[in-house]
């Protein structure tokens, strides 16, 4: 395995992990804010407190890892990237601005104040679908060089039914992994009531995914039928993904082991994303750029390799401490504890 190849492997990893932790963020508010509205607060809303409180400030460590990683093996992504993103990326930074806002408003200000919650949550979905635009924009089509600097369509890449179609998933996506975590975590909490309605949510969202998943691998094969055909090569590992997801909704619909849903649903998320990542091999932009064109050279490529290594080697535990000793802390789940972070 060549150097291009371990290190688009382990960006990969790392946005594969925002996708997860941030899903459940983002969710998290968004069904905060929607049970405030439905007066169904005294539900959810301590629930989900629990898990944002100590979760909410490590969520962007994984983004900020991507973000400096990519620039750092293949440069030539901030030439084709840097001015295309300027107005997306520019968006999702403001939301993430002023959803880290709203969430020390509502949190140490007002409490149960609707605007706040409602901002919070809003901002939360918006986020995703404003970083998802990186995903259309690489598959080509909307980029062309003019006097050699990339040029961004706006007006085709707006229109385009993939940009919709992806936007659309990232917000499906984003309810669903948050519901089916939430179920889980309330049952760990032994809170029926929560349980019951997060779990009604999961089912509610997870035909929606599904389907609109498919709607991108037809979208794909009117836009981009070169990637089409290397997803269609790899059906298999899809194929997989599905299977995993008729478990998640079984487990669920069958009121069974939520832990081990949520487990599936992060396999069935996996092998999609990854088997996604594979088929879009060489190509970092459709037709302009792949790995081999913009890849570092071989001593910062090494040393970046082995930091991020060693970075997700401390990320990972670290996370792993955060859930035990806070998130399925018998008594903090439970809410018996005043020591909260």
């Amino acid at each position: 395995m060549n150097l291009e190849i371990v290190g688009i492997t382990v960006l990969w990893t790392f946005l594969f992990g925002y996708v997860i932790v941030a899903s459940i963020d983002f969710g998290a508010g968004f069904f905060n804010a929607y049970s405030v509205f439905t007066n169904k607060q005294h539900i959810l809303t301590k629930i989900i407190q629990r898990y944002l409180s100590p979760v909410w400030e490590v969520t962007n460590v994984f983004l900020v890892f991507f973000f400096v990683g990519i620039i750092g093996f293949f440069p030539k992504t901030a030439f084709y990237y840097g001015t295309t993103l300027l107005v997306p990326a520019s968006i999702a930074i403001i939301l993430l601005a002023i959803r880290g806002s709203y969430y020390a408003f509502e949190t140490y200000g007002t409490k149960g104040h609707k605007g706040y919650s409602f901002m919070y949550g809003l901002s939360g979905l918006f986020i995703p679908a404003s970083l998802s635009i990186v995903l259309t924009i690489s598959e080509g089509g909307f980029v062309s060089l003019v006097n050699g600097h990339p040029v961004l369509d706006y007006w085709a890449l707006f229109t385009s039914p993939l940009t919709w179609s992806i936007v659309v998933l990232s917000l499906t996506s984003v309810l669903y992994i948050s519901a089916v975590f939430l179920t889980w975590y309330a049952n760990k909490a032994n809170d029926s009531a929560a349980t019951n309605l997060m779990r009604k949510y999961a089912l509610i969202w997870a035909l929606p995914t599904i389907v609109t998943a498919g709607g991108i691998i037809f979208e794909l094969s009117m836009h981009n039928k070169e990637h089409f055909e290397r997803i269609m090569s790899f059906w298999w590992l899809f194929g997989l993904s599905f299977l995993l997801f008729i478990g998640t909704i079984w487990l669920i619909w069958k009121r069974r082991n939520y832990g081990l849903a949520f487990g599936l649903l992060a396999g069935q998320f996996a092998l999609a994303f990854y088997g996604y990542g594979v088929s879009h091999y060489p190509y970092l932009l459709y037709p302009h750029l792949t790995i081999y064109d913009s890849f570092t050279n071989q001593a910062m490529a090494i040393s970046l390799i082995v930091a991020f290594i060693a970075g997700l080697g401390l990320l990972i535990p670290s996370l792993y401490l955060l859930l035990r000793l806070f998130l399925f802390n018998k008594d903090y789940v439970k809410g018996k504890t005043k020591n909260h972070p």
